[in-house]
């Protein structure tokens, strides 16, 4: 839930290269136990456009989410900040329509590809400022291309996260339509029942 500097320590001092081998143990990160995969793939299906298209997957860690994408058939580009991530991204959509590049989320090294999805799952947060990215994602868009994001709260005693109005009020300048779904009731998401606030926003800027 964390971004990766360019020597893949994160904004939370955590070296993610280094964590890069266990990353996938935890449920909704790895996606290894077959009902979480499900569910996840079952809000892809509704969050991604029908149509296979391209999808650009920022922070993609290990690639879990775009394998899912790949598997229903988007062509997915991936950027994470971890040369590690990025090495088991590869590895895990080895003969799909992927691609995975080192990168920053904020300013994905993209050139000038255009996207029907920006795909954006625990990474907003984290970023010092996040109205300029989500303008900078907006941009990347092709006409009528959507951002997905899936954010949260997370922590009682030092929360840390974005709640979803101020994500909302965040995407308002960017006009458009947006959805906002609740996620936290669903325990299969996460392998485990959560009582902190956790949810996507799919929205189709103007």
């Amino acid at each position: 839930m964390t971004i990766r500097d360019g020597d893949g320590t994160g904004t939370d001092g955590v070296d993610w290269d280094a964590a890069a081998a266990s990353f996938d143990e935890e449920p909704d990160h790895g996606l290894r136990d077959p009902e979480v995969r499900a569910a996840w793939a079952e809000r892809l299906r509704d969050w991604l456009p029908e149509r296979a298209g391209d999808v650009l997957d920022l922070g993609c860690g290990t690639g879990s989410l775009a394998l899912l994408a790949a598997g229903q058939g988007h062509r997915v580009t991936g950027v994470d900040r971890s040369p590690a991530m990025v090495a088991l991204a590869r590895e895990k959509l080895a003969g799909r329509d992927a691609v995975f590049l080192v990168g920053d989320a904020a300013a994905p090294p993209v050139g000038e590809e255009r996207y029907d999805t920006v795909l954006v799952r625990h990474v907003l947060w984290t970023l010092p400022e996040p109205d300029r990215a989500l303008r900078h994602w907006r941009d990347l868009l092709r006409p009528g291309g959507r951002l997905v994001l899936v954010e949260g709260v997370w922590g009682t005693v030092s929360p840390v996260g974005i709640p979803a109005g101020r994500l909302t009020a965040l995407l308002a300048p960017l006009g458009g339509r947006v959805r906002v779904q609740p996620l936290s009731g669903d325990r299969t998401l996460w392998g485990r029942d959560v009582d902190d606030e956790r949810y996507a926003v799919v929205a189709v800027p103007d």
